[in-house]
C-alpha cells in the first residue's frame, strides 16, 4: 500500500523526469545527425571546389595552348569561377589563372580574314 501511495504523489515528478530524458535523448540525436550532415555537406563542397577548380586550370592549359581565349570559353570561365571563388571560398592558384585567362585575346593573332 505504501508503493501505491508513493507513486500516486509523486507521479508527476517521474512523468517530467521520463519526458526530460526522452527530450535528451531526441537533442542527442539531432545534434548527432546534424554534425554528420555538416560533415556531408562539407566534403562535398570540398569535391566541387575541387572540379571547379580542375576546370578552371584545365581551361586555361588549353587557352594557353591555342593563344586566345574565345568570349564563349571566357563567359563560361566567369560562371566557373564565381561559383568557385564567390560560392565555395575558393582561392588559390586558380584566381591566378582565371586573371591570365581573362586577359587573353578573344581571337587568333595573325587570323586570316578568308578562313
Amino acid at each position: 500500500m505504501e508503493i501505491i501511495s508513493f507513486i500516486s504523489a509523486h507521479w508527476l515528478e517521474w512523468f517530467f523526469t521520463a519526458v526530460l530524458a526522452v527530450l535528451s535523448w531526441l537533442f542527442k540525436l539531432m545534434r548527432d545527425q546534424l554534425r554528420q550532415e555538416q560533415d556531408r555537406n562539407k566534403a562535398i563542397a570540398e569535391g566541387v571546389q575541387s572540379l571547379l577548380r580542375e576546370s578552371i586550370i584545365n581551361n586555361y592549359n588549353r587557352y594557353s595552348d591555342r593563344g586566345y581565349c574565345p568570349i564563349y570559353a571566357k563567359e563560361s570561365v566567369k560562371r566557373v569561377y564565381k561559383a568557385y571563388h564567390d560560392g565555395l571560398g575558393g582561392n588559390d592558384v586558380a584566381s591566378e589563372l582565371y586573371q591570365k585567362l581573362l586577359k587573353m585575346p578573344e581571337e587568333r593573332e595573325g587570323k586570316d580574314e578568308n578562313s
